[in-house]
């Protein structure tokens, strides 16, 4: 090597060295993202039940009418609900996403955490308390909104909840969100730090881990500390439970209640975990349903374990969380993107107090705000496909139960108490519904009766 080519110790690299370097793993990563993502596409695309009921024309033979099922007054209260709730629900997204983006897009993130961790020496801690700060920052700003959703729910009686408990229940969820923003960040810093060029592929395969083990213990950890269970009391409707459990080739560990009532009058089921953690709860609200109503829900939950859509939607999720790490690092390494976040990109002595690039924990504002901008682009996928698994479950229900007219009169009285929104326009699709509203699902029902040579259930308005 010639004397004109040769680096000193400790010296700059020139500019076309330093850009070789970072443009391999650059390359790499968004290869390696781009590869993901299809892979997720791919999946939703082959996996996801397009057309839940077979046999049945997608968009359905029936109409999905509220006036049928549904009385002016009941459709009435539906529409004035909808009305109350939606502005506090879309002013806090907008509030939420502007102060996120404000944070992390310009240098008023870096500055809060900055003086956050001003006496602070010690990088990790500093990624602690730039994790609390930034977090509760974000909690406090959606708060008002919080308090005015809440309201409405008072309001329409949805909630139970006295305002001191309800305020233990923000904490308890702010207190959640700082472990595990936490223990990611601190993982994923660390890998930052020490291999500054391929820390993606630590991410990935990290982030890919976490994900599926949080879907374990988030049963047996998280969700006590919102509720209280309690296994259902031995009668006949436990056995009747376990038992159609048994017969759908279903093993579940459990059937637990949850003390919801204590906060909503709503009802509701969900199956939870997978494994040895799989358990079908039901709230206490729904226990005074009439019994062939609750098998109709738990069907739909029996649905659910049966093609483990917990797992599939963890396996999914995690793919996806994978390829959105090896996203991150592009952009985190983008020197546009620290310089505009208030942080230098690095790469040259002397290193800035916060070290410099993606490794600097003030760019945690920039990552919360990315990672919020992604979550919210991501949503109207998850709802398309949730609102597909959702309609796979009720189908299941229907052939496990062979009572459409239970499930007609289910979904009428869930639609009912928990005041659904029965019409639901192209927006609120997009943003916020996960299910199908409670007319499709009753159309279904319809449709699922003529598909099978049942007795079709007639409008319960006559």
């Amino acid at each position: 090597m010639s004397a004109a080519n040769r680096v000193e110790p400790g010296a700059v690299p020139p500019p076309e060295a330093d850009a070789s370097g970072t443009r391999r793993p650059r390359v790499a990563a968004g290869t390696a993202a781009a590869v993901l993502f299809v892979a997720v596409g791919a999946v939703l695309a082959l996996t996801t039940p397009w057309n839940p009921l077979p046999g049945r024309v997608p968009g359905g033979h029936a109409a999905a009418d509220p006036a049928l099922d549904f009385s002016p007054a009941e459709i009435a209260r539906s529409r004035a609900f909808d009305s109350a709730v939606n502005p506090p629900a879309y002013a806090g997204l907008l509030a939420g996403l502007a102060v996120v983006l404000v944070l992390g897009l310009t240098p008023l993130g870096a500055r809060l955490i900055g003086r956050v961790t001003a006496r602070v020496r010690r990088r990790p801690l500093r990624v602690v308390l730039a994790v609390l700060a930034l977090t509760t920052v974000l909690r406090l700003a959606g708060l008002p909104f919080d308090v005015w959703s809440e309201s409405v729910l008072r309001r329409y009686g949805l909630s139970t909840q006295s305002w001191p408990a309800w305020l233990v229940d923000q904490l308890k969820s702010l207190g959640v969100t700082w472990v595990v923003y936490t223990i990611a960040l601190l993982l994923l810093y660390a890998l930052v730090r020490r291999f500054p060029r391929y820390w993606w592929t630590g991410a990935a395969a990290g982030g890919f881990v976490l994900v599926v083990l949080v879907s374990f213990i988030y049963p047996v950890a998280v969700e006590p500390v919102f509720n209280k269970f309690h296994s259902l009391e031995r009668g006949p409707l436990r056995s009747d439970l376990l038992a159609m459990a048994e017969r759908d080739g279903v093993p579940v560990r459990d059937v637990l209640v949850a003390d919801a009532s204590r906060r909503t009058t709503a009802l509701n089921a969900y199956v939870s975990g997978f494994g040895s953690t799989r358990r079908i709860v039901l709230y206490d609200t729904l226990l005074k349903s009439p019994r062939p109503r609750i098998e109709s829900i738990v069907g739909h939950e029996l649905g659910h374990a049966k093609r483990d859509d917990v797992l599939w939607g963890t396996l999914v999720g995690a793919l996806g969380i994978a390829g959105a790490l090896c996203l991150l690092y592009l952009l985190m390494t983008s020197p546009r993107l620290l310089r505009r976040a208030g942080v230098d990109p690095g790469g040259a002595p002397p290193e800035p107090p916060g070290g410099g690039g993606a490794a600097d924990p003030r760019t945690i504002a920039l990552l919360l705000a990315l990672v919020a901008l992604g979550t919210q682009l991501a949503a109207p996928v998850q709802n398309l496909v949730s609102r597909r698994v959702e309609a796979r479950a009720d189908a299941h229900a229907l052939h496990l139960t062979r009572d459409p007219s239970t499930f007609v009169s289910m979904q009428h009285e869930l639609s009912v108490r928990n005041i659904s929104d029965l019409s639901p326009d192209a927006l609120e699709y997009l943003l916020w519904m996960s299910h199908p509203s409670g007319p499709d699902r009753i159309a279904m029902a319809r449709d699922w009766a003529r598909m099978n040579g049942a007795e079709v259930p007639p409008p319960l308005r006559r």
